[in-house]
């Protein structure tokens, strides 16, 4: 049994990590910070965990997180890199659901999030944590930082034709669309539901503060700088990513022939991935299928019969997309097995 501590625990991806951790027959949620609910049991503001989570919400001391295995940090950028320092110089294992340490350049950080970077040296100790490419690392690490839900969709997506080479990785193009709930738990004009209702909206169109780290991602698959198009959609759902990615085949020269090819080589890839599901072909993923759970889903098309691919990756924003992901790491972490607290049926409808 191993004590947790979850750092920013009224957020909805605070609260999903903890309906995860519940779950957990290896984990005793030991510390839950809030500054609004010091003092507040977590089950009165919560009632979806009672009888799940018996702790009371603290403020976010040093002292009491260095009581801890692990701290998850399910905060806003800039928060993570205030306290990571010391508790990994005490040897707490960080697992950073913020993206404070998901870009290896600093000043690239600094550029995209609009702050300094306050903890530099610790960016090169961080371990990237998608298990389906840093699994090995990811077992040695001391911090991890998650990945975040558009980017996960993505690379899982390219993933297999970008190692294979069999795709122009100049001219990548994902389409994606991401329910409200992404936005974080926060009173905002853009995400009410007066607001998001009844329309669909492209937004940052010039540039999305995950581009740098989707690109980062596949650069490193790749083995050489990627060109990709990537813009974001806001629909009117609480939870889900849809990724539409579009890719040019460059290996085969007979292209009706290739989609079976294709189809085996992502099955294949991903046929010992507990939380992958590739699908059969010409099935088409539907975020409500995955809703609620760890799983991404995937189909290959491949429109009429051209050199163009049309890859569809589905997950919930905040569970493969953030918690989910955030406790598979633990598991490998801590030796667990990798899919414990996690084997959660999708809710349907």
């Amino acid at each position: 049994m191993i004590r947790a501590g979850v750092v920013g625990g009224t957020g909805y991806t605070g609260v999903e990590l903890l309906r995860i951790l519940g779950l957990h027959t290896e984990v005793e949620v030991a510390v839950v910070t809030s500054r609004a609910d010091a003092g507040t049991r977590v089950d009165a503001v919560y009632p979806s965990l009672r009888g799940s989570i018996d702790a009371e919400f603290s403020l976010p001391e040093l002292e009491t997180l260095l009581t801890c295995d692990v701290v998850f940090f399910a905060t806003p950028n800039g928060t993570t890199m205030l306290m990571a320092e010391r508790l990994v110089a005490h040897g707490v294992k960080v697992i950073d659901l913020s993206a404070d340490f998901r870009i290896k350049d600093a000043k690239k950080w600094s550029e995209w999030y609009g702050m300094e970077h306050t903890c530099p040296d610790l960016i090169a100790e961080a371990v990237y944590g998608l298990p389906e490419i840093n699994r090995e690392a990811i077992k040695r690490a001391q911090l991890i930082a998650c990945p975040g839900c558009y980017p996960t969709a993505v690379q899982l997506g390219f993933l297999p034709l970008i190692e294979a080479g069999l795709i122009d990785t100049d001219f990548l193009i994902a389409d994606v669309k991401s329910g409200v709930s992404g936005a974080g738990r926060k009173a905002e004009l853009a995400t009410l539901m007066s607001e998001t209702g009844e329309s669909f909206k492209a937004y940052a169109v010039k540039g999305h503060r995950h581009l740098p780290e989707i690109t980062q991602g596949l650069s490193e698959i790749a083995g050489k700088s990627v060109g990709l198009t990537f813009v974001p959609h806001l629909t009117p759902m609480i939870r889900g990513i849809h990724a539409t990615l579009y890719a040019r085949l460059i290996k085969f020269k007979s292209s009706s022939s290739s989609l079976p090819e294709i189809q085996d080589l992502y099955e294949t890839r991903y046929e010992k991935e507990f939380f992958v599901d590739v699908l059969p072909q010409g099935v088409h993923p539907d975020t409500r299928n995955v809703r609620g759970s760890n799983n991404c889903q995937i189909s290959i098309f491949q429109p009429q019969n051209s050199q163009t691919l049309v890859i569809l990756s589905v997950i919930d924003n905040l569970v493969k997309g953030a918690a989910g992901q955030a406790v598979q790491n633990m598991n490998l972490l801590f030796g667990f097995k990798e899919n414990a607290g996690l084997k959660i049926i999708a809710l349907y409808p």
